[in-house]
């Protein structure tokens, strides 16, 4: 069992009835004749055809069918009226209304011209040709062409009345429907308009989509890169820092004590810094807050850099202390590692103060020192030593949407404030 191929668009279903329609008005007349044909034949005793019907009829129906074969070739690729179809039309008409004159039943051909007037005739001429086909059916309705008696013409006029109607109503009703199946067709083209714009929105979306991964991966990676750089300034710079400061300490003492004492400091360092690289690796938290809370880390980091570097350090807490989120602590620990670092090597400071204030939804981180200070705005951020400084901690607090502001001048020391939300750890 087979089945027709089924059409991909509206617009290819739309065609194929349209070449159907087009078989229709080129054989269904030639069809109609046929039918005419034997219904004549089969009737003619009922119906009296005399010799002379005979002689007029058999010409006619020959002459018809040659019309019929000439206008199926010619009318393949003339869609509209032409004068060669209006021509076909009247000399069709012509032998159908001779014929119904011998045999009622040739109505059925003259019938054909319900079907293809539009087709064959201009707009002026539609009216009367549908006219002239309504004159051979009622005729034929009425008992055959001309009318016999008062009565004959009475019911003759009838019918051609009711037929005219008819056909007025059909014409009515076929120009509707012209009208929706053109709109209709607008509608299927404005469709397949918006899905064929639908579809390149969709491919362009699909595109930028695939460019916006790609943009997403090469930030995560250059946002890898910056947080693995910045950790390893924070933690083998600053640790290699510490001890090159001890050694130096112990190149130049000849106090053996001293020496084994800054050398102890030295390992002590040298190991911190390792398990804070492989940390920093793994982006886990700093050492120091492992097991501690910021404040305790803060207080711890604060006393260890004043004993390493011989300065007054001081801590101090503000407000109520509450358990932070691990990011935002760590950011926090590492932006006071970095102030006390800068304090350390380019203030040359003898007291620092570091403040951690808790206010409401906010967490304020303060490291003052009375140091060498500088001029911001002629200072670049980075430090000459190539280190990452006071941008590297600009960038940490913006990360956890947090702001870092600095205030300094020289011979005044310098104070580094890092404000950001108070977000509490998951419990």
């Amino acid at each position: 069992m087979t089945t027709a191929p089924r059409p991909d668009s509206a617009a290819e279903a739309a065609r194929i009835v349209e070449e159907r329609w087009a078989s229709f008005h080129r054989y269904g007349p030639l069809g109609l004749l046929v039918v005419s044909v034997v219904l004549s034949t089969a009737t003619a005793g009922p119906v009296g055809m005399n010799r002379t019907d005979w002689y007029v009829g058999v010409p006619l129906v020959i002459a018809a069918l040659a019309l019929q074969a000439w206008w199926t070739r010619a009318m393949r690729g003339r869609p509209g009226p032409t004068p060669a179809s209006i021509g076909y039309f009247w000399l069709r008409w012509a032998i159908a209304f001779v014929l119904a004159l011998t045999n009622p039943f040739y109505a059925f051909f003259a019938a054909a011209a319900y079907f293809d007037v539009e087709r064959l005739l201009p707009r002026r001429m539609v009216r009367p040709g549908v006219i002239a086909a309504v004159v051979v059916v009622a005729g034929s309705q009425s008992g055959g062409l001309p009318p016999r008696g008062a009565v004959g013409w009475a019911v003759f006029g009838g019918l051609l009345a009711v037929n005219v109607t008819l056909a007025a109503i059909m014409g009515h009703l076929n120009a509707k429907e012209a009208e929706r199946a053109l709109v209709q067709a607008d509608t299927i083209a404005e469709l397949e308009r918006t899905n064929t714009a639908l579809q390149q929105a969709l491919d362009e979306n699909a595109a930028l989509h695939a460019q916006l991964l790609v943009q997403a991966r090469e930030a995560g990676v250059a946002d890898e890169r910056r947080r693995l750089a910045a950790e390893i300034h924070d933690t083998l710079a600053q640790g290699l820092t510490g001890i090159i400061a001890q050694l130096q300490v112990v190149a130049g003492t000849p106090d053996p004590a001293v020496a084994r004492d800054h050398l102890t400091r030295a390992a002590g360092l040298a190991r911190h810094s390792l398990g804070e690289a492989r940390r920093s690796v793994q982006n886990l938290a700093p050492v120091a807050l492992a097991d501690d809370g910021l404040p305790e880390a803060l207080r711890k980091t604060v006393a260890e850099w004043g004993g390493r570097n011989g300065s007054r350090a001081e801590f101090t807490v503000t407000g109520t202390a509450e358990q932070l989120h691990d990011e935002v602590s760590a950011t926090l620990l590492r932006i006071a590692q970095e102030a006390l670092s800068n304090a350390a090597r380019h203030a040359r400071a003898g007291r620092v103060g570091v403040t951690l204030s808790f206010m409401g939804d906010e967490v304020t981180l303060d490291v003052r020192d009375d140091g060498a200070g500088f001029d911001p705005l002629t200072t670049p951020a980075r430090t000459d030593t190539g280190g990452f400084g006071l941008d590297g901690m600009r960038a940490r607090a913006e990360r956890i949407a947090g702001t870092l502001t600095v205030e300094s001048e020289p011979g005044h020391g310098t104070a580094v404030c890092a404000r950001v939300p108070l977000v509490r750890h998951d419990r």
